[in-house]
């Protein structure tokens, strides 16, 4: 048997914020799907050079009444990066709340925007 990862979903409650965030990380979109029938909206970001590793973003057109705070709709994402507190100090400058900082380049915790 083999298995290939394809990519990691998120339910987004505003579409151009989610997309501003994680093109802050350096992703970019690399493709969209508009489905009239379902009104939804997919939009795949993924870092250069890694099209394989994307991240879906899912936006229904009507809302979804249990986002954002509902955490069943999101986990976390892990990226690995060359400066951790350099992205850190991009982040901030562009208004992400940094709720636990790295320290000895350790994981960071991020508050994300409202998505």
């Amino acid at each position: 048997m083999t298995i290939r990862y394809l990519h990691t979903m998120v339910r987004v409650l505003d579409l151009e914020k989610s997309i501003a965030f994680y093109k802050l990380l350096g992703l970019k979109e690399t493709r969209r799907y508009d489905n009239e029938g379902g009104r939804f909206t997919l939009v795949f970001l993924a870092p250069p050079g890694q099209e394989d590793c994307p991240v879906e973003l899912t936006y229904n057109w009507d809302g979804d009444p249990g986002l954002p705070s509902d955490a069943r709709h999101f986990g976390h994402l892990a990226y690995e990066v060359d400066d951790i507190y350099a992205i850190c100090a991009h982040l901030q400058a562009n208004g992400v709340l940094i709720n636990r900082p790295p320290r000895d380049g350790g994981w960071p915790s991020f508050a994300r925007p409202t998505m």
